[in-house]
């Protein structure tokens, strides 16, 4: 057990892309890599009043925009959608710039997933979105709000991930059948729930803030247990500011002796 020191120059944002990446391909195998990205308080609040930015810090936003530089999709509840916005462009615009003279959409898909598609296809989500969002959704939900499927299919791709529920492991073959590779996921709380529990989380980057919510709050991890759970993480790597921890950790499949995870 050791100190975690401030020793040592902070990280620029050139430093924090490389330390936030995505392994390469050659080295997870040729599925996708599913990313989810939370924050939590000291004593594992998802939210306070009501919003995960609520817990957030300037330090925590430049990490979250720069963890966003290698997704080649967002996906995001839609609850997360309702509550914190998602309206316009999700990245810097130094970002947008580097992805685009890599020959690379400037911007990725944002992918909303929706169990009963209470989405307001006028909102400022839909209009102001670079690129067409993707909403995934199931047979059901399309059977039941015919309507509203199609006024939101005037402004996204809509895509069925499942008969009667969204199906995790439909979503994210579906991603990667669309082209992503780095599926980078923000929550809600169930969907974090549901990949995990399918055994589909291959990375958690874990903001840690230094507050106590009370108990009102909920987890940042909800809904059913699966075959995926409980599963052990391997921590790789450890960074602070103004007294937040961001913790990078990832599934014990991808387990390597690697380097020191302090910076």
């Amino acid at each position: 057990m050791r100190r975690l020191t401030e020793t040592g120059p902070g990280l620029d944002d050139d430093a924090l892309r490389t330390a936030l990446a995505a392994p390469a391909a050659e080295d997870t195998g040729p599925g996708p890599w599913v990313r989810v990205v939370f924050i939590a308080s000291a004593d594992g609040a998802a939210t306070l009043d009501g919003r995960a930015g609520g817990l957030g810090s300037p330090a925590d936003q430049r990490l979250l925009s720069l963890s966003r530089h290698d997704a080649d999709v967002v996906l995001v509840g839609a609850g997360t959608i309702r509550a914190e916005g998602y309206e316009g462009a999700l990245l810097s615009e130094e970002d947008r710039r580097r992805r685009a003279e890599a020959g690379g959409p400037a911007d990725p898909p944002v992918a909303v997933v929706s169990g009963s598609l209470d989405l307001d296809p006028a909102s400022a989500f839909f209009t102001a979105a670079p690129v067409r969002p993707w909403i995934l959704t199931s047979r059901a939900a399309l059977a039941a709000e015919p309507e509203r499927a199609a006024a939101l299919a005037a402004r996204a791709d809509v895509l069925a991930v499942g008969e009667e529920h969204v199906d995790p492991q439909t979503v994210v073959a579906t991603l990667h059948a669309r082209g992503a590779r780095v599926v980078h996921c923000e929550g809600g709380p169930r969907l974090f729930g549901s990949l995990a529990a399918a055994g589909l989380v291959d990375e958690v980057h874990l903001t840690v803030a230094p507050l106590l919510a009370g108990p009102a709050a909920g987890r940042v991890l909800t809904g059913e247990d699966g075959p995926g759970l409980p599963a052990r993480l391997q921590l790789v790597q450890v960074l602070h500011d103004d007294g937040m921890l961001f913790l990078r950790l990832h599934h014990e499949r991808h387990a390597s002796p690697g380097p020191d995870p302090t910076p």
